[in-house]
């Protein structure tokens, strides 16, 4: 479907007058650095950044399933944290180090979605930030609806 340059430019013209207003609505979510905030809220969508598994606790589960599990575990946070739930989430992205190790992130990953998960897109990387790291998982909710 082609739709006519004048219903494009007008498009346009509502998003980018939309956007003001949206820096603007922008709430950060949980304890922000200078660098990262674990969440941000703009209206009833919630962002939350890229988590990483816990790889430095002594005992730390290190199989890419239990990477997973925590991953996900500390996006669920995030998300509550937010007032939404790991339920409502709309969108994921998985990064692995590692593509053999995608079967394994599934396993685990089915278990926080047991039915209708989230829309989802796994892409392979050379290295994520924390060395011993497997994936990283970064997910958008909606907010419940009132």
């Amino acid at each position: 479907m082609r739709l006519a340059p004048s219903l494009l430019r007008a498009a346009a013209l509502v998003a980018f007058t939309a956007l003001p207003a949206l820096a603007q609505a922008r709430e950060p979510i949980g304890r922000s650095t200078p660098t990262l905030t674990p969440a941000i809220r703009v209206g009833n969508l919630v962002f939350a950044s890229g988590a990483l598994p816990d790889t430095r606790t002594a005992g730390a589960d290190t199989t890419i399933q239990g990477q997973t599990a925590s991953a996900l575990t500390n996006i669920k946070a995030s998300l509550e944290a937010a007032g939404t739930t790991i339920d409502n989430a709309v969108k994921c992205t998985v990064f692995l180090v590692d593509g053999a190790d995608f079967r394994g992130m599934n396993e685990a990953y089915a278990k926080f979605w047991p039915s209708a998960p989230p829309a989802r897109t796994t892409v392979v990387v050379k290295a994520l930030v924390v060395p011993n790291a497997k994936l990283e998982i970064e997910c958008m909710a909606a907010m419940p609806a009132k």
